[in-house]
């Protein structure tokens, strides 16, 4: 069963550019720990969200209409949850979690309807919808408590929530459906194209109503490179090769996720955390950079790189010292540019993510000429 991707998930995708421009904006107001943490919290939920609706795409006829149905109503509630996510903590936890648990449970579903059509087993269905409904069910007690003791509860929804299928009922997984692995490895690839798609987005915003200077122009273009350098290095070779590899993988739904829907988490607040350094970078571009915004710029980049090769790994490819090299680089770069100007500090990233695109390049294509007999 093969397929692509469909014009109405595309429309779907849509709600997310926003939601996850909400969680950017949302981190960028404040640097401090609790925030961030807060912040990343919500980013795992609108994340988990995505991902389980395309678990479910990739189980449902392309052409039904009850999905489009169901995928339209849930893109309004995500929307309203959305809306929202910048005060969940702030008052409108109960709207927040009354939008995005009617998206979840949606999702549950379509699950049904495509196991009735034999798409799917309805035994790993119930045994991670049981897990949803327990996360749901702690993010409304959470929502009622506030506070403290709303982040708590938040976040153990989080974590039973991702259990479910990773652990609590990872045998039963095994047999979900069969995964149509070209729209599967396709929506993952889209889904990272948003994420860098929306640090452009900072990155032109936080140029908006300054003074075009050289030092502005210089961190402009030194954040773009960073964003289009981690392109290259999921885009260039990566992705058809995952594709491949799931394709070849004789655990086929383990593997998808692991390697995407869990993985790609990483990847995909890498760059959250580095459109929030890049915005800050470019606002305050001939000034030293406080060290939460160096450290939003290296570590997103850092935690991009880990997510990487972890993806890689998990798909049967090898850790890399080019990575592990390329975030070494990036961790001594956040402690040693405390008095360089926000544009020299995004030049040396920048330059550091070429370099590793450019090494990793030239290896692959070595790799390829050794594998390509001489001609006679």
């Amino acid at each position: 069963m093969e397929r692509r991707t469909s014009p109405v998930e595309l429309l779907w995708d849509l709600v997310f550019v926003f939601a996850i421009t909400q969680v950017s904006t949302t981190m960028s107001h404040d640097l401090a720990w609790p925030s961030v943490g807060r912040s990343l919290l919500l980013l795992a939920l609108v994340w988990w969200a995505w991902s389980a609706f395309v678990w479910a795409a990739n189980a449902e006829e392309e052409d039904s209409r009850l999905f489009r149905v169901v995928l339209l109503v849930a893109l309004v509630m995500m929307f309203l949850a959305g809306v929202v996510l910048p005060s969940a903590f702030q008052g409108e936890a109960a709207a927040f979690v009354a939008s995005y648990a009617a998206v979840r449970f949606l999702h549950l579903g379509i699950y049904v309807d495509a196991s009735r059509r034999g798409h799917a087993s309805l035994t790993a269905i119930a045994g991670f919808g049981a897990t949803v409904a327990i996360g749901m069910a702690l993010l409304a007690i959470g929502a009622a408590v506030g506070g403290v003791g709303q982040v708590a509860l938040w976040g153990t929804a989080a974590a039973i929530d991702y259990a479910g299928p990773a652990w609590l009922t990872r045998e039963r997984l095994r047999g979900l459906q069969r995964v149509a692995v070209s729209h599967f490895a396709e929506r993952y690839g889209l889904f990272i194209i948003i994420v860098l798609g929306e640090s452009v987005v900072s990155i032109g915003t936080a140029a908006t109503n300054h003074a075009i200077t050289a030092s502005l122009l210089a961190a402009f273009a030194f954040a773009l490179t960073i964003t289009i350098a981690l392109w290259w290095l999921y885009f260039d070779r990566t992705a058809a090769w995952a594709e491949q590899r799931l394709r070849e993988t004789d655990d086929p739904v383990l593997a998808a996720a692991d390697a995407f829907s869990y993985l790609h988490l990483l990847l995909v607040a890498g760059v959250v955390i580095l459109a929030v350094g890049e915005k800050a970078a470019v606002a305050s571009s001939n000034q030293s950079l406080p060290v939460s915004a160096r450290l939003s710029l290296c570590g997103g980049v850092a935690l991009y790189v880990i997510g990487y090769d972890a993806f890689k790994w998990r798909l049967g490819g090898q850790p890399s010292w080019l990575n592990a090299t390329a975030i070494f680089v990036m961790a001594v770069l956040a402690v040693v540019t405390a008095n360089l100007a926000a544009w020299a500090v995004c030049g040396l990233v920048a330059m550091t993510v070429v370099a590793l695109c450019v090494a990793r390049t030239l290896h692959a294509v070595r790799a390829d000429d050794e594998r390509t007999p001489a001609a006679a």
